[in-house]
């Protein structure tokens, strides 16, 4: 019986048993010691132990969803920490995605989300995987429940501390540090300080944009305020409000085409960055927009690139 109830797909084996799929095995051989492994265990998946040894490596297995998975091979036995992590890292990716679960991408950022009563909601957006993954796993863990964050959380994947604030149901990761010993105040600070340049068009954070109008409110919540060495400079005052005031006056495809060119990027960067707004005529519309920033002093043209002035 050597292949009996072993079904063979383009990239993998299935190990079915009454049109109930029990394993995804990579390679035949794999697949053939699973199957004997069931029929040993009655075919009952409460029975599977979670590391055992074939031939001369020790191989790691997990039960899912109701089904095994072969989590990894070992020369050595693995301890006890290296089998929960395996594990972890399943759980938070069973389909060996690009992101793992409730993680996509768009544009720029990384954006959580998950269906709950039939709704999808969002719980934070993220201008790094790490930052993403970090909230995500800590969700996981916590049944999803947002209010579970401390102001300060350890990544164990990065062996790092992150400072976490929750607004709106929103996690926002605003810094990582190597160690406990942080300066919350100045975290806080320099926090706001970024959602005021990104509100100015001073940079370009595309993640903090549902915070732009709230700067006062969070100034009042955490007892802070914004502080950055650009707004203290006594000189160049008037520069920076000219420039604030001539961003506030860009239309809203003009302000998007500004941001997106932060502090240099090309005009195929540009327009991959404005995707979302395609249309008819579309590199055309980028172009004459370019030339109006260009006309406004906002932005220079040197070879292919376009620059911030």
């Amino acid at each position: 019986m050597s292949e009996k109830y072993i079904r063979q797909n383009k990239t993998s084996y299935s190990i079915v048993k009454n049109s109930r799929t029990l394993a995804k095995i990579t390679n035949l051989e794999d697949a053939i010691f699973i199957r004997d492994l069931l029929i040993d265990s009655n075919w009952d998946l409460k029975n599977i132990p979670q590391i055992l040894k074939k031939d001369d490596k020790y191989m790691v297995l997990t039960v899912y969803h109701d089904k095994i998975f072969i989590l990894a091979k070992y020369k050595q036995k693995p301890d006890e920490n290296t089998i929960f992590k395996l594990v972890k890292r399943h759980e938070r990716n069973p389909n060996n995605s690009k992101y793992g679960l409730n993680i996509s991408r768009i544009m720029d950022t990384f954006i959580i989300t998950k269906q709950i009563a039939g709704e999808s909601h969002i719980f934070g957006v993220y201008d790094n995987l790490e930052d993403a993954e970090f909230v995500r796993n800590f969700l996981l863990d916590h049944q999803w429940n947002v209010n579970e964050f401390e102001s300060v959380e350890y990544d164990e994947e990065t062996d790092t501390y992150k400072v976490v604030l929750v607004i709106d149901d929103y996690a926002y990761v605003l810094d990582s540090f190597n160690t406990y010993d942080i300066d919350l105040n100045k975290t806080y600070e320099e926090f706001l300080t970024k959602i005021s340049k990104h509100k100015y068009g001073l940079a370009n954070y595309p993640h903090l944009d549902g915070l732009k109008n709230r700067i006062p409110e969070l100034e009042d919540e955490l007892d802070v305020e914004s502080a950055d060495d650009f707004w203290t400079f006594e000189e160049g005052i008037e520069e920076k409000d000219a420039l604030s005031e001539i961003i506030f006056t860009l239309s809203p495809f003009q302000k998007s085409v500004y941001d997106a060119i932060d502090s240099k990027a090309g005009f195929d960067e540009i327009k991959q960055k404005l995707i979302r707004y395609k249309s008819k005529n579309f590199d055309e519309k980028i172009s004459r927009n370019l030339d109006e920033l260009i006309e406004m002093d906002l932005i220079e043209k040197s070879d292919n690139y376009y620059i911030r002035r």
